[in-house]
């Protein structure tokens, strides 16, 4: 994953059991999975690209096991010492929606999760379309990608949809009064969801046209076309690696953007397993 090293990490870390509460299909590529449980009250939501190491079980073993060692990756070296019938999927994902007083399944906590739906090509997407309630899983907070300079004129926002949620989340709980400029494609028209922006901001959804194209290349194309605006930016590009990395490249070289000032994050890999 490539990605800027300035991180806002939470104050306390530690991975928490949750379980499933439902799912449903909320447009033609996105599965929204609502989970909930009592130790998600210690969730300390942060807003904006909000994300967290999202531990599930693989459909094709026995048993499921979470780590229980939380600092320094220390969880990792657990979770790969682990044998391999309770071993859980280990996936990315960002807070679309968090409720600590419920509301939707009753009083207890829910954080909502969106899953980009690709069948069984993602063992996190095969998990979003099977998942029934009482399912467990755990989830470790990451904090915050989004990290904006202060000295910043303005705002670009770009990213596919994997990176919807965070690009949402961050227009949602952003200075209403901030100019931005965000870019979203979508593989179909109505996978586009409803967001509050300010007056300032501009949000553009892309379309893929075609259903074969790689993920990411429209998005490219058009910010390396589009007319920006002028003055000192903050930049955050998410989504295929190819998208993050060429986006910053093309920012630093062709529009002598400072690499200080990009927040780039690749959260999958085209041709790899995702979401």
């Amino acid at each position: 994953m490539a990605k800027t090293s300035k991180f806002v990490k939470p104050e306390q870390r530690e991975i928490v059991s949750a379980h499933v509460l439902g799912s449903k299909q909320i447009s033609p590529n996105f599965i929204r999975v609502t989970v909930g449980g009592d130790e998600l009250r210690n969730f300390v939501p942060m807003g904006y690209d909000q994300w967290f190491r999202m531990f599930v079980p693989d459909r094709e073993r026995t048993g499921f096991r979470l780590p229980t060692a939380s600092g320094n990756l220390l969880w990792y070296a657990q979770m790969k010492t682990m044998p391999k019938d309770v071993r859980p999927v280990l996936r990315n994902y960002t807070v679309r929606e968090y409720r600590p007083g419920g509301g939707i399944f009753g009083d207890g906590p829910e954080l909502d999760i969106d899953v980009a739906a690709h069948g069984d090509l993602g063992p996190a997407s095969a998990w979003a379309g099977s998942c029934a309630a009482g399912d467990p899983l755990g989830l470790l907070d990451e904090g915050l990608i989004y990290n904006p300079t202060p000295d910043a004129h303005w705002h670009l926002l770009v990213g596919d949809e994997s990176a919807l949620p965070a690009i949402l989340g961050i227009l949602r709980s952003a200075d209403p009064d901030l100019p931005i400029r965000a870019y979203v494609e979508i593989a179909h028209p109505d996978d586009r969801q409803d967001v509050a922006v300010g007056d300032r901001a501009e949000l553009h959804w892309l379309v893929r046209d075609d259903p074969s194209a790689k993920p990411g290349e429209l998005a490219l194309a058009t910010v390396r076309a589009a007319d920006l605006p002028a003055g000192k930016p903050y930049v955050f590009v998410a989504g295929e690696s190819d998208l993050a990395t060429g986006l910053r490249r093309h920012l630093v070289n062709d529009r002598a953007i400072a690499k200080s000032d990009i927040a780039f994050t690749g959260y999958w890999r085209y041709g790899h397993a995702a979401y």
